[in-house]
């Protein structure tokens, strides 16, 4: 209230209801478009989030209007645009504000800046400056837009911020196609709070009448509020659903150089380091990279710096990864070999690795390298698990030590980084022996990560039995060697 005793005009953000509870799940009616349902063993690479979807609320009405620690204000490069959203703001802010944007000398298209709040109830404006839109430059338009929504919660996260508010920062006066923008918005938000979450309690996507069809239509795809939804959006994803970060990848749109013009991929019988060597780069002057020939050399010698080395890894993960992204792998799901299931006691992403679902000697294992790539590349981004159910597992679906190796070599530097446990489930002396040697011979910093579980029991301390989708044969036979106590515990009716 305010001192007259008139209700305020501004909104607290604690008041308004979050993105589960705004609105019902609704089904996705597959007559509506002639798509191809998802399968149900195929996770969406924004899987349902209950911790997500918490921090996310759909609201119709002014940004200037609410009550949170920061709102965003879409302007020109001058910080001068007459549009609705920067005409509210400076009318409820105050004439300080125009003083404040005149020291900021501009703001260039992408960046986001701050200032005081000032006569607003939110603490702070962040001002960005979205980019004009030709579809000519289609590329560059997506990547600015990208930043604009990167740089403002990289601000908010920078200043400690509790809640923003997010105006649709792509006006109509700059031409950018409504529901491509959305996209845009919503992915870059959604891989900010997977990594940053902790920082933000609260992201407001404050849209017009006009807008909220389009957000309401798209947030499942991104935000999905069941698993049930999360499975029915999956087919209408875009091709490009951006990287680790959100950040518009197309392989389309990356050059590849290679290192014999006019000579067909497969044309080459190279293979090993060499063969990698050849993806040369994914920007415009990857031609002066330098001697290819001679770094290949410095490579076989261990001369080259390791900066350099890491470059050349980059790129080589960058190639499997748009691989990954374009290979219909769609038999390798079917196998239900690799999945993800809850959260350990940390809070951490849990992997599960079934041996037993492996016909190592009837598939293509490249492509198994690619599935795994594939689903890992978003998962690896934070501190994750692996569960690896060696139950029952026999020379038919041992994994060779060259193909783990190699699994090894070409994932990037992530997810070595952030896989924080290996949990080896009913491994036998034989499987022991072999880890032991892989580990300490083949590759580092692996061996201090795995702990052999000879019963569900012990994997129980770890990860709670409600947080892991167990294959009923591992039940069967854990109940079987260790006794009934959790012959009882409910399979996954998925598995």
């Amino acid at each position: 209230m305010d001192p007259l005793g008139a209700p305020s005009q501004f909104v607290d953000v604690d008041s308004l209801p979050g993105w589960t509870d705004a609105y019902e799940a609704k089904q996705l009616d597959p007559h509506q478009n002639p798509v191809e349902k998802a399968r149900d063993d195929v996770r969406s690479p924004f899987p349902y989030r209950r911790d997500i979807n918490a921090k996310i609320i759909l609201w119709k009405g002014d940004v200037a209007l609410l009550n949170c620690t920061a709102i965003v204000n879409t302007s020109n490069e001058s910080l001068t645009d007459k549009n609705p959203v920067s005409e509210s703001i400076f009318m409820h802010a105050g004439p300080d504000l125009r003083d404040e944007l005149q020291k900021l000398k501009g703001c260039r298209t992408g960046e986001a800046k701050l200032t005081k709040g000032f006569n607003l109830a939110a603490r702070f404006i962040i001002h960005t400056v979205g980019p004009k839109y030709k579809s000519r430059y289609r590329t560059a338009a997506e990547s600015s837009l990208y930043s604009c929504y990167r740089n403002v919660l990289q601000l908010a996260k920078e200043q400690a911020m509790c809640s923003v508010g997010f105006c649709v920062i792509n006006s109509l006066k700059r031409c950018y196609p409504l529901e491509d923008a959305t996209h845009i918005a919503l992915r870059t938000v959604r891989r900010f709070l997977e990594i940053h979450g902790e920082t933000l309690e609260k992201v407001v996507f404050a849209v017009s009448e006009l807008e909220e069809a389009t957000y309401q239509k798209l947030l499942p795809l991104y935000f999905p509020r069941s698993l049930e939804e999360e499975i029915q959006s999956l087919p209408y994803l875009p091709v490009d659903i951006g990287n680790a970060e959100g950040e518009p990848v197309v392989p389309e749109r990356q050059i590849r150089i290679t290192e014999k013009p006019g000579v067909p991929d497969d044309a080459s019988d190279e293979e090993g380091l060499e063969a990698d060597l050849s993806f040369i780069g994914s920007h415009a002057f990857a031609r002066m990279e330098g001697d290819v020939d001679k770094q290949r050399r410095l490579i076989l010698q261990g001369q080259l710096s390791e900066a350099a080395l890491q470059k050349q890894h980059q790129r080589n993960y960058n190639r499997w990864l748009c691989q990954a992204r374009a290979e219909d792998l769609s038999d390798i799901a079917s196998l239900k070999a690799l999945y993800q299931t809850g959260v350990d006691n940390c809070g951490r992403t849990v992997m599960v690795v079934v041996g037993r679902n492996i016909p190592v000697t009837l598939i293509d294992m490249e492509k198994a390298l690619l599935y795994f790539i594939h689903v890992m590349d978003h998962i690896a981004v934070k501190e994750y698990v692996l569960v690896y159910f060696h139950t029952l597992t026999n020379d038919y679906n041992q994994l060779d030590s060259n193909f783990l190796k190699k699994l090894y070599d070409v994932v990037d530097a992530k997810y070595k980084r952030n896989l924080k446990a290996l949990y080896f489930v009913h491994p036998t002396f034989r499987s022991k022996v072999s880890a032991w040697f892989f580990t300490t011979f083949t590759v580092s910093g692996l061996k201090d990560k795995i702990h052999y579980v000879e019963s569900l029991q012990q994997l129980f301390t770890a990860i709670p039995p409600e947080q892991i989708d167990l294959p009923p044969f591992v039940l069967e036979y854990d109940a079987r060697e260790n006794g009934p106590y959790y012959s009882s515990y409910p399979p996954s009716p998925d598995l």
